[in-house]
């Protein structure tokens, strides 16, 4: 059966990394009978700021104006903007989504982030109800795809930068797990800018192997919802503390006092 994906694409030069990497995956995936959509945010001159224009028409309080409860409200009335419901519509459609972007201060670029805060509106994407393991999109794989400025040694847990599984956290657990999305292992690619071209090339080469099986591949662990008293307190049940906490915390982020589990945020399976 044919399979949906939709690449993300934040970069404004066609000449970059992030445009060759995302060229790569439309050519790979196309070969592997799926359907490709590119979203060009730049290209579309995507809006990044979430504000009360994302709404057609009268807006329910505009003195205390509420931009969840208000999108909410506009998405059950089919009153949120065109531009919005174009990208809540191709996410509905895909069975993987890709994120292609060159990591800015440790994060996604302006445009990006735009595309989270006014695309993932409540009730289209999460319900307090519906996240986590539990979320709407628990049936969608998600990557994120990025460059990085700075060398692979600076983002490790002796590093600089600090570890990377860290940084991704926010990223992968705040936005696309929280969606119920299944997050597969980030496609880093460490500071392009300062390699040489057969380096590059390399790198390049190494995703085009990657794309050939990345709708099989396995996604990241996070602890699922049912380990957590979401009646009260959504701390970890005393059961599963004594379940899952071993010589390292569950996950990068829920690690109960004990060391991060490596790669958590990086490779599956651990």
């Amino acid at each position: 059966m044919e399979k949906n994906v939709l690449i993300v694409y934040a970069h404004q030069s066609a000449g970059s990394f992030s445009a060759a990497a995302k060229e790569a995956a439309v050519e790979v995936l196309k070969s592997k009978d799926c359907s490709v959509k590119v979203s060009d945010l730049y290209a579309m001159k995507f809006k990044a700021t979430a504000t009360a224009e994302d709404i057609t028409g009268e807006v329910k309080n505009s003195e205390h104006f509420r931009y969840a409860e208000e999108t909410k409200l506009a998405w059950d009335e089919g009153r949120l903007s065109a531009d919005i419901a174009e990208e809540q519509r191709k996410l509905q459609e895909a069975d993987l989504v890709i994120f292609q972007f060159p990591m800015y201060w440790f994060t996604v670029p302006a445009v990006l982030k735009g595309w989270f805060d006014r695309v993932l509106t409540l009730g289209f994407a999460y319900t307090k109800e519906k996240r986590y393991s539990n979320g709407i999109f628990k049936k969608t794989k998600a990557l994120l795809s990025f460059t990085t400025g700075s060398q692979e040694t600076m983002f490790s847990p002796t590093g600089i930068n600090g570890d990377m599984n860290v940084t991704l956290w926010p990223l992968q657990n705040g936005i696309l797990h929280y969606c119920g999305f299944q997050v597969l292992p980030p496609q880093i690619f460490w500071a392009p800018a300062d390699a040489a071209p057969e380096g590059r090339s390399a790198m390049l080469a190494a995703w085009n192997t990657r794309l050939q099986g990345l709708l099989d591949e396995k996604p990241l662990f996070f602890t699922p919802m049912d380990c957590f008293d979401c009646e009260k307190s959504f701390q970890l049940k005393p059961e599963s503390i004594e379940k899952c906490v071993k010589e390292f915390g569950p996950t990068a982020g829920t690690h109960c006092g004990k060391p991060l589990p490596p790669n958590n945020q990086m490779k599956a399976g651990v």
